[in-house]
């Protein structure tokens, strides 16, 4: 495939992707005071297995940029929604207004450190029919980031705000073209220097590291899927196996779900088929 065609499925791909109206949620909850410091909540529309409806928290991607907002992710939470499961679907505060910037440190890890901590409670209070025992965490690109790194807190260094005791209470994660590798992300330039912003630019890149890379903090201990299209040219194959192969030689086995002709975007389009495996990632790990 020429690169040109390449990038032309890419541009269809993101167009599908964002398609789709907004989904409004349920309920939308603060978890602390600032007007991006709020979980979107979807109540299961139907029963999808005995018991409660076990819970997923979605982080959305968009590079840790202003401009993408969970808005957009809110038709994979109504996917999700529909397959039974209760959905908190988290945002946290990005770099600035404009495109340029990715991250602000250390308030984007300070935001999903704390609504991880908030939601076993935020979720039994808006959401009595879920089960927040039985949770898992997903993320989509820069979410995927996020999630991952949600779920080492426990093995970030000591001294770290963000550390907690042990491992946070998660059935798993499945992280979606997650940025799993700063080193492999920064040096493939992915969504333009984002994860060398995300930490600062390069008088901290290094320095903030440890805290922040997710291929560095492992093993977790918690069963974790990476689920990567082979055609993404947003975030390459290589950051994924990046991880994998880190997490191997930590003496951890991280599943890799490689997927034929997909890109970056129908891993959360509800339109596309690599959507529906998504889903069955999860529910593998939920129920």
């Amino acid at each position: 495939m020429t690169d040109d065609v390449a990038a032309a499925r890419a541009a269809a791909e993101e167009k599908s992707a964002f398609s789709h109206a907004p989904v409004d949620p349920d309920a939308t909850v603060a978890y602390g005071d600032h007007p991006d410091q709020v979980i979107d909540f979807f109540a299961p529309r139907r029963a999808g297995g005995a018991g409660p409806a076990p819970v997923v928290v979605a982080l959305h991607g968009g590079a840790w940029r202003a401009p993408y907002d969970r808005r957009h992710l809110s038709p994979f939470a109504d996917v999700l929604a529909r397959r039974g499961f209760a959905v908190a679907s988290v945002e946290y505060r990005r770099g600035g207004d404009g495109d340029a910037v990715a991250g602000r440190w250390p308030d984007t890890f300070d935001d999903v450190a704390a609504a991880l901590d908030a939601l076993p409670a935020l979720v039994r209070q808006t959401l009595p029919q879920a089960d927040p025992r039985r949770t898992v965490l997903t993320g989509h690109s820069a979410g995927g980031h996020l999630a991952l790194w949600g779920a080492a807190r426990h093995v970030l260094p000591a001294g770290s705000p963000w550390r907690c005791g042990g491992p946070v209470s998660l059935r798993g994660v499945v992280a979606l073209a997650p940025i799993a590798d700063l080193t492999v992300a920064d040096k493939l330039d992915v969504c333009g220097g984002a994860a060398r912003q995300l930490l600062g630019g390069d008088a901290y890149f290094a320095e903030r590291q440890p805290y922040a890379d997710p291929s560095l903090l492992l093993p977790t201990g918690i069963a974790t899927t990476l689920v990567q299209g082979r055609a993404d040219l947003d975030v390459p194959q290589a950051v994924a196996e990046s991880y994998a192969e880190a997490a191997a030689k930590a003496g951890e086995m991280v599943g890799v779900t490689l997927l034929e002709d997909v890109g970056h975007f129908p891993l959360i389009d509800p339109a596309a088929d690599a959507c529906a495996v998504v889903v069955e990632e999860i529910a593998q790990l939920a129920w």
